[in-house]
This record gives structure tokens, C-alpha cells and sequence, in this order.
């Protein structure tokens, strides 16, 4: 494989929920193309995994959000799960936490539920972005435009719809990680 991403550090933030497939196989694909992960949480604890109906496999915090800094991160990676974004949206240090890659220019990549932290931290307006589908009002209610497509990349942002995608999504994410920081997107004032 393609180690394009050697050198770089990606940040997966989750928290208890966090759908199995949607955060391991985009690590694992991650770390197949050289980037190094570090789990980010709003908790130390491990984190319980979920797979369509059941709870599953745990996983260890490498970093509470809390220490955590945009600074030593080259990228994000949002995964999904019903349980898992709807947490760490309500934590305000995990909402700045996202806000400060787009503040930064860093790439970010969320599938599935994942965008709903993108709406907490407010950073849609203007963005042509996917999801599951039951987040499309949240996402044009943001500012952003939502399109049903397996794959959408807008300016360093990445985001798929459900796990079918992963393949399509992991492809695409290693290529906008591997390009680095973009140019900022001014975000408009509310």
C-alpha cells in the first residue's frame, strides 16, 4: 500500500457508541497509509463500541479532549454512530476541539452521524456536505447543502452516509489528508 500518509498525526474523536466499522476501518486505513491515530475523547475511559444493534469491542482514550490541541494534529477523522457524536456535541471543549481544525485549515473527515458535530461547531455555512439521512434538516438548517452522494469532498472536508461508503470514503480522506491544510474557509457571521 501507498504510505503517503507517513509523518502525519490524526486525531479520531468518539466517544461511548461510536459505530465499530465507521471508526476502526477508516483507522485501520489510516495507519496502512503511515499516519499515526490517536483516539480523543471527552472521557480516559474505554470506549464501548457499537455494531448495528449491539454493543461490542472496547477501545482505549490515547488523549482527553481536554489536553488535546489542533497543534499536534495534521487531520481529523469524525466517525459515526447515533450515540457517539450526539455525546461529544454536547461537550463544549470537544465542539472547539473541531472548530479548531477549520479554524487551522486541517482536513476533516466525519461519516455517517459524524456531522452533527460539524453543525454544533457551526463550520457548514457554505458547504456542500453528505450524511445519513436523517441529518440533512440539522445540515441545511446550518448553512450547508446536503446532496445523497456516496462521497463528497468540499475544500479539505470529507463525508460519507453510512458504512457502504467506507471504501470510497477511505480513498478519498487519505488523498485530502495527504494534500494537508487548505486554505481557510471565511465562515460567515450568523
Amino acid at each position: 500500500m501507498d504510505r503517503n500518509l507517513e509523518g502525519k498525526k490524526v486525531a479520531i474523536l468518539a466517544a461511548d457508541g461510536f459505530e465499530l466499522a465507521e471508526l476502526m476501518e477508516p483507522k485501520q486505513a489510516l495507519e496502512a497509509a503511515g499516519a499515526r491515530t490517536k483516539i480523543v475523547s471527552i472521557t480516559t475511559k474505554a470506549l464501548k463500541g457499537w455494531e448495528h444493534d449491539h454493543w461490542v469491542d472496547t477501545l482505549p482514550v490515547d488523549e482527553p479532549v481536554q489536553s488535546a490541541s489542533v497543534k499536534e494534529f495534521d487531520a481529523l477523522l469524525i466517525p459515526g454512530g447515533v450515540m457517539s457524536p450526539d455525546k461529544l456535541r454536547m461537550n463544549a471543549q470537544a465542539v472547539q476541539f473541531v472548530r479548531s481544525f477549520f479554524d487551522a485549515g486541517k482536513p476533516v473527515a466525519s461519516i455517517c452521524h459524524g456531522p452533527w458535530m460539524l453543525v454544533e461547531a457551526d463550520v457548514l455555512s457554505g458547504r456542500t456536505v453528505t450524511s445519513w439521512p436523517s441529518l440533512k434538516t440539522d445540515i441545511r438548517n446550518a448553512g450547508g447543502k446536503w446532496t445523497d452522494e456516496e462521497v463528497v469532498v468540499d475544500n479539505g472536508l470529507i463525508t460519507s452516509r453510512k458504512p457502504d461508503d467506507i471504501p470510497a470514503f477511505n480513498r478519498k480522506m487519505i488523498e485530502e489528508f495527504a494534500e494537508g491544510a487548505h486554505q481557510r474557509l471565511v465562515l460567515k457571521a450568523a
